[in-house]
């Protein structure tokens, strides 16, 4: 069993020898103590309380939540919150185990889990598993958002009315992004309509802004990728003469590098159309930061590489 998992355990055993009843513990404080896995969460859930409680991201700008472990300060953080956010659906895949456990003695929550199995995509590859990247449907996200804010007015009932009218307010954002989004993209001409990234983040967005997508690595980037597949997407953009493809943020640019040196090989110039933030959202204090940031400066990026 890993280390880290064993110190996991005692740390727990610890805290339930100390309190009667762990799941209670922390709730009655007056600040909550809140930690989530992606950037993403924790700006939903800043949006939601505001500066009534303490929040904290493990993962922050350019991380790849697929490849993340726990340090063990990250455990101590865990151990000691009174409410975890993640998202799910095996996006935070080494971290299942250690989530699992802590779930035993806190509320852990997945903001995911409660959307309706038929908005989600399967996908055969990812073990039959569905796709976790809902973030990239502003629609889907803003269900995400709704459960978080239903969890922490369940938790804390004293400022229950706070954080109802925050989400309220957030998910308003949230609902004129998506429109805003959808406006965006339909300016690009259909035939020029495709998106070409590291790995298959972005299927979502596909199917919410009616954009072809294609992705060199699987849904996540634990896959790995081969010469076979280098040369079919080179085909496909040479054939479909792609004005540009984008790197992520969080992703090594050297697969999509190999992409466009295979394009020119064929005698085709395919341009790098910029990067877009995919699993991680931008630094701290910047636009790119938060969540309605990362969206907007994304979708510039491609309009402006593909029209």
């Amino acid at each position: 069993m890993d280390r880290r998992i064993i110190k996991l355990l005692i740390l727990c055993v610890v805290l339930i020898a100390a309190c009667g009843k762990p799941q209670e513990q922390g709730l009655e404080k007056s600040r909550l103590n809140i930690v989530t896995t992606t950037g993403m969460i924790e700006d939903a859930v800043m949006n939601i309380v505001g500066d009534s409680a303490d929040v904290i991201s493990l993962m922050g700008p350019g991380v790849d939540p697929h490849l993340y472990k726990a340090t063990q300060g990250d455990l101590q953080r865990l151990t000691s919150a009174d409410v975890i956010f993640y998202n799910g659906l095996h996006l935070e895949g080494k971290m299942g185990e250690v989530l699992e456990k802590l779930s035993r003695i806190k509320p852990v929550i997945a903001v995911a889990e409660d959307i309706n199995p038929e908005k989600l995509r399967k996908v055969p590859e990812f073990n039959n598993n569905y796709d976790p990247h809902i973030w990239f449907d502003v629609a889907l996200w803003t269900e995400a958002v709704r459960k978080t804010g239903e969890a922490l007015q369940d938790l804390d009932s004293a400022r229950a009315d706070f954080y109802r009218t925050n989400t309220q307010a957030y998910v308003g954002q949230l609902d004129s992004l998506h429109k805003w989004v959808k406006d965006e993209i339909s300016t690009i001409p259909k035939a020029q309509r495709t998106l070409i990234t590291a790995h298959d983040a972005f299927g979502y967005f596909g199917d919410a802004y009616d954009i072809e997508v294609r992705g060199l690595q699987g849904i996540s980037t634990l896959s790995e990728y081969g010469l076979r597949d280098v040369s079919h997407l080179v085909t496909f953009i040479v054939d479909r003469k792609i004005k540009a493809v984008f790197v992520e943020t969080s992703v090594s640019e050297k697969a999509i590098n190999a992409v466009v040196e295979g394009a020119r090989k064929r005698g085709f110039d395919v341009k790098i159309g910029g990067n877009l933030y995919s699993d991680a959202m931008g630094k701290k204090g910047t636009k790119e930061g938060t969540y309605i940031g990362m969206v907007t400066a994304n979708v510039n990026t491609i309009v402006e590489a593909l029209k």
